[in-house]
């Protein structure tokens, strides 16, 4: 049941009803409802998995729950709590989303010596959503020993928490603090953030559906059959990728914040217009922002503490490990640990340059645009991007070396379908002008006149609609950050 979708639709009109009206104001009742909706969403996605996710949750409330209790007069108690709590997580992860990787690497280790083995027959079901209902367990009981928080007393509300089903499968990763504050009052409807609500979650379905899915054929067409596609043709899918992977991953969050902002729940940020970038570091601080914040607070940090001595670089090899992590966490296979490692390695320059401490900001002419020189350097960052996306898109490191040797040895005839391409091209522009106004006009007004002003919402939301319905791939294709 994906958010664009007309069987989340009606998933959604009947929470809402429940959720606003019987149980109006009633944040005890309200989160009882939230809470057998996400478990509702989530088995319909995958119903196996559901004692799975009732069961962590159960065990890292009752460990939350016991680190609140010794923290004050108990630390080593506590931080064995912590330490198990921390390892069962990791233990999830590494079962369910590594163990296959490893079983594959033994058995093309055993076969290549000529003992044969067929480790599908070992083959491991990954539950969907696994990277991002596990992050939030373990920066729960981190955050309870570390004393920035309290254990939440009502499961309900923990549990709730975790499974919130707009953002289970794909995240934002919101932090404990700041969501289990808000179940804690009840909700009423307010009009103006359910209009930003909405208006996001149309903005998400353009992107998804106009953009990702639109480029996603011609994409998936070069990288799906590389071996009959010139370098020409996989440089220029190369280019377009960065892109599709941006409109639909922050298409999905852009309608999960909506949803959030029509239930009164106000959900992590995750996309700030990252290839608005000078370099790769304010990059990273602009992509999936919510991951790389967890990362930052629970892996660099307590590394580069560890590794202070070595001055800069401690701190480089502290962000090499967290890139690396980010990769792997994307996925079990050699394209992804390399890949990490790729966006590690481009942070060097920075750490040596004292770059990396330096906020970036953008140079303007007096028309109010990015200058040459910050153009340039914004185009180098997405150059870069691209290249290191070759890895993330590519199944295997063989494929991905192929596919760079012949965008730099092989060029010719560009393979360009324009009747797959146009209305795709088309809506990438209505994409790349909003974002550019948003990033460079903020406070400018799309609409000038009287008229139009006055009805600016209204005609917002039906331009979205009317682009949907012309452009759209209506038939719910499944979005890329679900098998992560």
């Amino acid at each position: 049941m994906v958010v664009n979708s007309i069987n989340f639709l009606i998933f959604f009109v009947v929470v809402f009803a429940v959720y606003f009206f019987p149980l109006k104001g009633k944040a005890a009742a309200q989160n009882i409802w939230l809470l057998l909706a996400s478990y509702f969403f989530y088995g319909f996605a995958e119903w196996k998995m559901i004692p799975l996710l009732l069961g962590a949750t159960l065990v890292f409330y009752g460990l939350g729950r016991a680190i609140g209790k010794y923290r004050a007069h108990n630390e080593k108690l506590t931080s064995i709590l912590s330490t198990v709590g921390v390892s069962l997580g990791i233990g999830l992860l590494l079962y369910f989303k590594y163990l296959n990787f490893f079983i594959k690497s033994f058995s093309d280790f055993f076969n290549a010596i000529g003992l044969q083995t067929h480790w599908s027959t070992f083959n491991i079901l990954m539950p969907l959503g696994i990277s991002f209902f596990t992050f939030k367990l373990i920066s729960y009981l981190i955050e309870i020993h570390r004393g920035h928080i309290e254990p939440a007393r009502n499961f309900v509300d923990f549990a709730t928490y975790i499974s919130f089903f707009p953002t289970i499968l794909s995240g934002p990763i919101d932090r404990p603090k700041s969501f289990l504050a808000q179940l804690s009052v009840g909700r009423v409807l307010d009009y103006d953030l359910a209009s930003i609500g909405l208006k996001r979650i149309f903005w998400g379905m353009f992107m998804k559906m106009c953009v990702a899915d639109r480029l996603a054929i011609y994409v998936d067409a070069i990288f799906d059959n590389s071996i009959h596609h010139n370098g020409t043709s996989l440089a220029f899918a190369s280019l377009l990728y960065p892109i599709q992977m941006y409109a639909d991953f922050a298409g999905y969050s852009e309608m999960a914040i909506g949803v959030g902002c029509l239930l009164g729940l106000k959900i992590t940020e995750n996309f700030k217009r990252p290839f608005f970038s000078q370099n790769i570091a304010e990059y990273w601080r602009k992509w999936h922002i919510s991951l790389t914040g967890w990362l930052t607070d629970y892996v660099f940090m307590p590394l580069n503490i560890r590794f202070r001595n070595f001055e800069k670089w401690g701190s480089i090899f502290a962000i090499i490990i967290t890139f690396v992590l980010i990769g792997l966490w994307h996925g079990a296979d050699w394209t992804f640990a390399i890949f990490g490692l790729y966006h590690g390695l481009l942070y060097i320059p920075l750490m040596l340059s004292g770059a990396f401490f330096k906020k970036s900001k953008i140079k303007k002419n007096e028309s109010g645009l990015p200058n040459f020189n910050s153009t340039m350097k914004m185009l180098g960052t997405f150059l870069l991007v691209a290249l290191g996306l070759i890895l993330f898109r590519s199944t295997s490191l063989g494929e991905a070396g192929n596919i760079m040797f012949k965008i730099a040895t092989d060029w010719g005839a560009l393979f360009f379908d324009f009747n797959t391409l146009s209305n795709g091209l088309l809506c990438l522009f209505i994409l790349f002008c909003k974002d550019f106004r948003d990033e460079f006009f903020p406070a400018k007004q799309a609409f000038k006149t009287g008229f139009i002003n006055k009805y600016r919402y209204e005609l917002t939301i039906s331009a979205y609609i009317l682009l949907i319905l012309f452009f759209g791939i209506l038939d719910g294709n499944q979005f890329i950050y679900f098998k992560f």
